[in-house]
């Protein structure tokens, strides 16, 4: 059994607070204005505004209920509604709007679905692709339950960069994931870099992991074929959530950084504010 601290408290450097620039007031008023849905404004993610000074920002789709109910996720979980046809054009056209350069899709996961949602995946970066011909992406897809020809409807698509999360440690994994296996995502990135993909994944600190286990995840990765990782720091949802076991410190990430990057990572983003998407824009560039 993994045994998690008592409480702790939030240190300095996760105390932020949401900027207030003229880009940021601007992508507000455009998502606000147009009715649009991103992870940033949802998420309140620290980083929006660096991210949409750089053009890039982040879209969930296939609805906002996912039929699994990891413990270190807010999203919510039971049935979902049906999926929405004409969802990939709204995506698209919200792009459009935004004027950006490089878009981050993600979704939740729909096991309910005879495809876990494939289908609607390739079509939506299919219309974005069309409406947006110089607009790039990335997407961060679920693990399908390992079905190959699922995953290979999103490659066929050719979105720029594919990323499926590890999330935490191997020992961790039956802790906080619930159906999703650690050598199944491995199995997943492998076959996604295997068919030629900048491949991504990332994971959280601060659940109890050790040092050596996130040395083993980097190597892992690496056989898999992954050339862009980023580590983050776990946040604790609600009170319904596994609580954080430890808040790591930034000089500890950045030794994370710099031993992914001797390990042989062409990107690695490492600190307490990093989430999946942060600078995103640059790993399109992380060609093998």
């Amino acid at each position: 059994m993994v045994k998690i601290k008592s409480k702790v408290s939030k240190p300095d450097w996760l105390k932020i607070q949401l900027p207030n620039t003229t880009d940021y007031k601007w992508m507000n008023n455009v998502i606000r204005d147009n009715k649009l849905h991103t992870i940033c404004t949802s998420g309140k993610c620290p980083n929006a505004a660096e991210c949409w000074s750089n053009g890039t920002a982040t879209f969930m789709i296939l609805g906002d209920i996912c039929t699994r109910a990891c413990k270190f996720c807010n999203v919510k979980t039971g049935k979902p509604n049906p999926t929405d046809v004409k969802e990939p054009l709204r995506i698209a056209r919200s792009i459009k709007i935004m004027k950006l350069r490089h878009a981050v899709i993600t979704s939740v996961d729909r096991d309910d679905l005879e495809d876990g949602g494939a289908g609607i995946w390739a079509q939506t970066i299919t219309e974005t692709k069309a409406l947006n011909p110089d607009t790039t992406m990335e997407v961060l897809i679920p693990d399908f339950n390992g079905l190959h020809h699922l995953i290979q409807q999103v490659i066929d698509a050719k979105p720029e960069v594919i990323s499926h999360n590890l999330e935490t440690v191997r020992r961790l994994t039956p802790v906080i994931r619930t159906k999703a296996k650690y050598d199944l995502s491995l199995k997943v990135l492998k076959y996604i870099s295997d068919s030629g993909m900048v491949t991504k994944s990332g994971i959280m600190l601060g659940l109890g992991e050790k040092e050596e286990e996130v040395f083993e995840v980097m190597d892992d990765l690496l056989a898999a074929g992954v050339t862009v990782m980023t580590i983050g720091q776990y946040l604790q949802p609600t009170q319904n959530h596994l609580p954080v076991s430890e808040y790591v410190t930034p000089e500890q990430f950045k030794k994370y950084e710099q031993v992914g990057l001797e390990k042989g990572f062409k990107y690695v983003e490492s600190g307490p504010l990093v989430r999946s998407s942060y600078h995103a824009e640059k790993h399109i560039n992380a060609l093998k």
